[in-house]
């Protein structure tokens, strides 16, 4: 991975997109975007979709998602402290004791989330799973009218953003999902920019993935592609308690995973499998027997149908503050997108 694009990663990661208020993180995208791609758009939902060739025969759209889970502040108590909704899939748990953001007209406010301390639990409450009721957000106020003065009703919550480089080639941080699969698109039509392209490539930073696919679907329907590829994280399994029978054998650093199953079209799935084969690009494969909570879903059942493929990213640790995935993957897995592009001449059949 070089320089630019690494920080280009970071920079994605340190940018805040939760679901329904992508518009920052889709302001650094079309920024990036201006330099390789011969047009940059904005839908009316706001996705952003960057186009090469575009005036080709077979269209061919990649999709990552912007957007992140996150919270929604929902009422101020008389002391100051607020309550909050969340947006998208959260487990409470992994809530409790977390610094925090507060997106403000004002700019980002520090949070902090938390519950009454152990020491004060009653036993009955020690057995319960934590409800998010029983968490607040603090933000230092002492009244009310002090935290109103500061934060709207409606303002978006995410854990304090960061990145952290770890051993081996792996790194840490919130909005992993999907953060790294929207690098991997946008990195796949910067690399196949360079090439003799003979197809259009769509690469397009898809809005509101973690409340319904609803970016990928409008989308689609606006581009109206032939073939279609999304990228986004899946569950790495080499990490204790998962039960591999069922979901596989998945590791961080083995390269991307091409998925296989009937949300997949076998000529799309094929075509990866084999280029990764003959490029020498590290890949795994797993299987699943059901439509995808992810964008692949969406785009499949556009208009009369599309040719999609699920090309995904090992992460560890999926809607939590520590999201763990592997420098190396994401790079290949650029590659990967790059080189199937660049393989189309224009006239392929991807009738299953």
């Amino acid at each position: 991975m070089d320089p630019a694009a690494r920080d280009f990663l970071i920079r994605l990661l340190e940018t805040p997109s939760p679901s329904g208020y992508e518009r920052p993180i889709q302001d650094v995208v079309r920024a990036y975007f201006a330099d390789f791609a011969d047009r940059v758009t904005t839908d009316l939902h706001g996705n952003v979709i960057a186009a090469k060739n575009p005036s080709a025969k077979l269209r061919v759209m990649f999709a990552g998602h912007c957007d992140q889970i996150g919270m929604l502040v929902s009422h101020f108590n008389d002391n100051g402290f607020l309550h909050a909704q969340t947006i998208g899939g959260w487990d409470a748990q992994q809530l409790i004791g977390q610094r925090m953001t507060i997106w403000t007209a004002k700019g980002p406010l520090p949070a902090v989330i938390s519950r009454k301390p152990i020491h004060l639990l009653t036993d009955e409450e020690r057995k319960q799973v934590v409800k998010l009721e029983d968490l607040w957000l603090d933000i230092g106020a002492k009244t009310k009218d002090e935290a109103k003065e500061l934060v709207r009703i409606g303002d978006p919550v995410t854990l304090q953003l960061g990145f952290q480089e770890m051993r081996n080639g792996l790194a840490n941080s919130p909005a992993m999902d999907n953060k790294c699969g929207l690098w991997v698109v946008i990195e796949a039509l910067r690399r196949a920019a360079k090439r003799d392209l003979k197809v259009a490539v769509f690469a397009v930073s898809t809005v509101a993935e973690e409340i319904g696919l609803r970016g990928a679907q409008t989308s689609a329907f606006g581009i109206d592609p032939q073939v279609g590829i999304a990228v986004d994280v899946t569950h790495a399994t080499d990490c204790p308690t998962i039960d591999k029978r069922q979901q596989g054998e998945v590791n961080l650093g083995s390269g991307p995973v091409i998925v296989r199953g009937p949300n997949m079209n076998p000529v799309v799935v094929e075509r990866l499998i084999g280029l990764a084969q003959q490029k020498e690009l590290p890949h795994q494969l797993t299987a699943s027997g059901k439509a995808q909570a992810n964008d692949s879903n969406a785009i499949q059942i556009n208009r009369a149908g599309v040719a999609t493929g699920l090309v995904a990213i090992p992460n560890r640790y999926m809607h939590s503050a520590v999201e763990m995935i592997s420098l190396d993957d994401i790079d290949r897995a650029a590659d990967l997108l790059a080189e199937f592009v660049a393989s189309l001449s224009g006239d392929e059949d991807f009738r299953p």
